[in-house]
């Protein structure tokens, strides 16, 4: 139980809030979509400020996924690396508001299982590049995890990529929401760079 706590309280740790407010002076959750994860950070920050978020936010879930490697624990990889992902999602260290899970749970797969991280993020990229819209890759991460699960039983994983799926249904709700509405943005929409913010002074994301 200790290790799914640790798990969490390292998924908690809120890199894009961190990064907002220390080199931007602004809290990420209140400019583009709203959202502190990488592709916001993308979207506000810039490609400098999000590629250090996605390697420290995907770091987290790689870091629990390993914790049986280097601490006497009995608990499965990908169990320990989702509670890391739960943890970026409602973090107790910036009021339960967090991201949308794609770049921990890269991280998880990584250090847990790589032909699922393989499996997930072709899905991932894939749609992407057919649709234009990030969270369609998103939610094909889940989708990609659970029809791999139905296919190899053994995993044993079934109920909870399932569980996943719907998990990030929800977190992309405002998405889905938007899309029916019309106002999703694309990745390639041009007004998305309207969102984007100077750093403040001369620090590292310059």
């Amino acid at each position: 139980m200790w290790a799914l706590a640790a798990a969490y309280f390292i998924g908690s740790i809120p890199t894009a809030l961190i990064i907002g407010k220390l080199f931007f002076g602004v809290d990420i959750r209140e400019h583009g979509s709203n959202n502190p994860g990488a592709t916001n950070t993308l979207r506000v920050m810039g490609k400098k400020a999000a590629l250090f978020v996605l390697a420290i936010d995907a770091g987290k879930g790689a870091l629990a996924a390993s914790l049986p490697a280097f601490l006497p624990v009995s608990v499965d990889p990908l169990f320990l690396g989702m509670a890391a992902v739960i943890g970026h999602c409602f973090p107790i260290f910036a009021g339960f508001r967090g991201g949308k899970a794609i770049a921990t749970t890269a991280g998880m797969l990584l250090g847990a299982n790589l032909p699922m991280f393989f499996i997930a993020y072709v899905s991932f990229f894939l749609a992407i590049f057919l649709t234009k819209y990030v969270f369609f890759g998103s939610l094909s991460v889940g989708l990609s995890l659970f029809i791999y699960s139905l296919i190899f039983p053994e995993t044993g994983h079934s109920l909870l990529f399932g569980l996943f799926t719907l998990f990030l249904l929800y977190l992309h709700r405002s998405n889905i929401r938007n899309l029916i509405l019309g106002i999703e943005p694309k990745i390639n929409d041009k007004n998305i760079k309207k969102d984007r913010i100077p750093p403040n002074g001369s620090l590292p994301f310059q």
